[in-house]
């Protein structure tokens, strides 16, 4: 006979069991408690639907949604009106792009994370139509591009070859009608446009960091010609035909430490900037469909500043006011000054807005459709900067809790980007927010040297073999947190993906003894396996960032940095995080950080789920990672 006491225990025990979402392996994780389960709640629905694009033919916004378990997407005929879904799956549909002046739909799909991307097209017109897939199923297929007028479909495919980039061009009537336009043996070509008559690509190539080569093709004999200029080294990103496709509109480092709007001649590959020399890092940049009008945004520390310069005058315009926060996705409507961008505010998750230049308007198209029962206070960060070991100033975005709610020192995590060509910026904190108001836990967002948005300079001071001194960036986190009134220093946790992973990891290893405990999402654990490992396509560029393992001294060197043979020095807990698909740093990577910590006495807890790739997406697997971190926090942090 069973006791009514165990009977209870027991079916308790298997009820949070069960919900563990089936795709995910759990090692050394305690249950979930229910009232954890309970608190966290609120803060599990708080994302936001980002703008994506306009219909090709109507004034209508395109943006994301998550239906369930992940984001689709989804159009809206008028602001804050109906979604109607456009694309439904297993797997996210994160982007999308409408045939020019038509119904059709241009859309990638990967499989569990793998980012082996498949195109698809579907005729959004006809309410039975079933998508058809463009390309063979396995292969990468990358960057598609809509000719003007509609007709054909461009893309860059590495399907001949796993370290190829072919130039693929498609009959958008006739899909089946399909020709090579270019082949390229190595990795790294891309298409950035196409010209407004329809008869040449604007091809893209990364040389390695700072140095992309600006090519054009004719589409109908697949010459290619080189037309940025050839001497010196310079990045040019978010290129776009201009000027009745006799120039180039992109943003590059030309004759600055910072990116700027710069026009290349292409008669003469005159290269030459736009306006008054830099302060900032711009980072957008959308032509109007009339050519007349240039959006750009750029970086200023953090926040994003819209800018739209006449290109008939060289004036800038004024841009209607909306709040401040981050912008991305900038795209025009077709046949008008209407901008549209999403929007990612200390408010609010990203939302679809748009303004219009000629009416002086501005519209926010979406608002959360799901809202917490009761208000979820949102804190402001405030921007400060610390002396690294060298003196260079090292700028961190801080968010405190409430000082009424949680008076006196409070424990902070510190939350490091990964890329690492990235930034944290401010903007939303999600689910962190429980952190911040039920916890009382500061969040502290470094951007270490090798981060973008501080010029070039900044971007390459942690190359090769100037990585430790990211790692000695933290430590002056470290000791500012010391001097910081509302922080206290002795209660500590690190948290990183991707490269962010290995930054956490490195810093439980160089300071043992500042943290209590570590977070590593999809980092990198051994420099010289993650280099073997990783995707063909990938392998080049970042041996140009990390260093190339195949010469000797850098091999030494990257093996001594690497955190997992430096486990043995490591005594904070540590959560390791990963997606078994991942392309970019191999599952193994997390195996072998785990293995390395349980060898020497180390405190483990793993969490690796088989359905996804370089982080989470898909909701069940997100909302329970978010719920084990919390306890990870709760259990090593504050008690």
């Amino acid at each position: 006979m069973v006791r009514p006491a165990f009977a209870f225990l027991l079916s308790l025990l298997l009820s949070v069991a069960a919900e563990i979402p089936p795709n995910l392996v759990v090692e050394g994780i305690p249950p979930i408690p229910p009232e954890l389960r309970s608190q966290v709640e609120p803060y599990l629905n708080l994302g936001g639907a980002s703008f994506r694009g306009w219909h090709g033919a109507r004034r209508e916004a395109v943006v994301t949604t998550r239906v369930g378990e992940v984001t689709q997407l989804h159009r809206m005929a008028e602001p804050k009106g109906k979604r109607i879904a456009l694309t439904r799956g297993a797997e996210p549909v994160r982007n999308g792009a409408f045939q020019p002046g038509g119904a059709k739909l241009l859309y990638p799909v990967d499989e569990g994370g793998n980012e082996n991307y498949q195109l698809w097209l579907i005729d959004t017109a006809d309410p039975k139509a079933v998508p058809l897939r463009l390309t063979d199923g396995k292969s990468r297929n990358t960057d598609p591009v809509w000719s003007k007028d509609g007709r054909w479909i461009a893309y860059a495919t590495n399907r001949r070859e796993v370290r190829a980039s072919d130039i693929v061009v498609v009959n958008a009537a006739n899909p089946s009608e399909e020709r090579v336009l270019l082949r390229n043996d190595g990795p790294g070509w891309g298409i950035a446009d196409w010209s407004d008559d329809g008869q040449k690509l604007l091809l893209r190539v990364a040389n390695g960091q700072g140095d992309t080569r600006l090519w054009t093709v004719d589409v109908a004999t697949g010459t290619k010609a080189m037309v940025s200029p050839k001497a010196g080294k310079r990045v040019l990103v978010q290129a776009q035909f201009g000027d009745q496709d006799q120039a180039v509109y992109a943003l590059s480092d030309h004759e600055s430490d910072f990116l700027d709007v710069v026009r290349l001649d292409l008669a003469t590959r005159e290269l030459r900037r736009v306006g008054a020399a830099p302060r900032w890092d711009a980072e957008e940049l959308t032509l109007s469909s009339d050519g007349r009008l240039l959006a750009f945004t750029c970086n200023e520390e953090g926040w994003s500043v819209l800018h739209v310069r006449d290109l008939t005058n060289g004036r800038e315009r004024t841009v209607p006011a909306f709040p401040a926060g981050v912008l991305s996705a900038l795209a025009w409507r077709w046949g008008s000054h209407e901008l549209g961008f999403s929007l990612n505010s200390e408010e609010t998750a990203a939302d679809a807005w748009s303004v219009d230049l000629d009416a002086g308007t501005a519209t926010r198209w979406t608002e959360r459709t799901t809202k917490p029962k009761q208000p979820i206070v949102v804190p402001s960060p405030r921007v400060v900067r610390m002396p690294s070991f060298d003196g260079l100033s090292i700028p961190a975005l801080v968010y405190q809790p409430d000082p009424v709610k949680f008076p006196g020192k409070r424990p902070a995590v510190i939350l490091i980007h990964g890329g690492p060509e990235s930034q944290s910026r401010p903007g939303y904190r999600g689910n962190l927010l429980y952190y911040l108001n039920e916890l009382g836990v500061a969040l502290v967002y470094p951007n270490v040297r090798g981060s973008t948005g501080y010029g070039r300079r900044y971007l390459t001071l942690d190359n090769v073999l100037k990585r430790e001194d990211s790692v000695k960036d933290i430590g002056a986190v470290l000791d500012w947190a010391t001097k910081e009134e509302r922080l206290d220093a002795t209660r500590l946790a690190v948290s990183g993906g991707s490269y962010g992973g290995y930054m956490s990891l490195a810093c439980l290893a160089t300071y043992p003894d500042r943290f209590r405990c570590g977070v590593d999402n999809v980092g990198i654990a051994n420099f010289v396996t993650f280099l073997r490992d990783t995707s063909d396509y990938r392998r080049g560029n970042r041996r140009l960032e990390y260093g190339d393992e195949r010469k000797p001294e850098v091999r030494e060197f990257l093996e001594r940095i690497s955190p997992a043979n430096q486990a043995d020095r490591i005594r904070a807990p540590l959560l390791i995080v990963q997606g078994k698909n991942d392309p970019r740093v191999p599952v193994t990577e997390a195996e072998r950080m785990r293995d390395a910590m349980r060898s020497h006495g180390g405190q483990v807890w793993y969490l690796m789920a088989r359905d996804e790739g370089h982080g989470f997406v898909k909701k069940a697997n997100n909302d329970f990672q978010f719920l084990a971190t919390a306890l990870f926090i709760q259990e090593f942090l504050l008690k």
